[in-house]
């Protein structure tokens, strides 16, 4: 996703724990993969209900006032290697659609930010949706009619060829009651 991995830190990197509004947590992938995502995004998604790019949430309401210790945990884990994720199996939301993200990689670093995260803030500072074990995906469409996401969904399974993009940094936004604020972004270590 856009936004902080743009740059290193956003507006808000070096504020603290004052601010509490939720952060939420997401996975970058390579420049490539993203716009193809974004544009499909773009083509889909209802235009008013819009406001990202299109993204891989990790968390998505994780306490706000908990940045620095949320900071922390995401820095540890982020001197993993950067990794490769397989694109594209078309997965039906009822009403929208998405395409899912598979890579063990991805799995076992949820299941160890998940595990900090329990063991430092507690498990009741984190959602049900938050606790829940991680199915790895992009919506591309969203809000729509279940017909519109059926046949969109058929469409993308004959269209979409599947793909492998690169994980290249874990990113902290906040939640700002529809669009996000970017926080951070931080780098997955390159392999050679």
């Amino acid at each position: 996703m856009r936004g902080p991995a743009d740059s290193q830190s956003g507006p808000r990197a070096a504020g603290g724990g004052g601010d509490d509004r939720p952060l939420v947590v997401t996975l970058a992938l390579d420049d490539d993969s993203q716009e193809r995502l974004d544009g499909l995004r773009r083509a889909h998604f209802p235009a008013d209900r819009n406001h990202l790019p299109a993204h891989v949430t990790l968390f998505h309401a994780l306490p706000g006032e908990e940045v620095a210790l949320v900071r922390g945990v995401l820095a540890e884990e982020a001197r993993a290697d950067a990794f490769d994720v397989r694109v594209g199996e078309v997965q039906r939301l009822g009403r929208g659609t998405a395409l899912r993200l598979v890579a063990p990689e991805l799995d076992a670093l949820h299941h160890r930010l998940l595990r900090r995260l329990r063991d430092e803030l507690g498990e009741d500072a984190l959602t049900a949706q938050d606790r829940q074990r991680l199915r790895a995906h992009v919506t591309v469409q969203n809000k729509v009619t279940p017909e519109a996401a059926r046949q969109l969904a058929d469409r993308l399974e004959v269209d979409i060829a599947p793909w492998t993009a690169r994980a290249r940094a874990l990113e902290l936004w906040r939640y700002d009651g529809g669009p996000w604020s970017p926080e951070e972004s931080l780098p997955l270590t390159p392999r050679p």
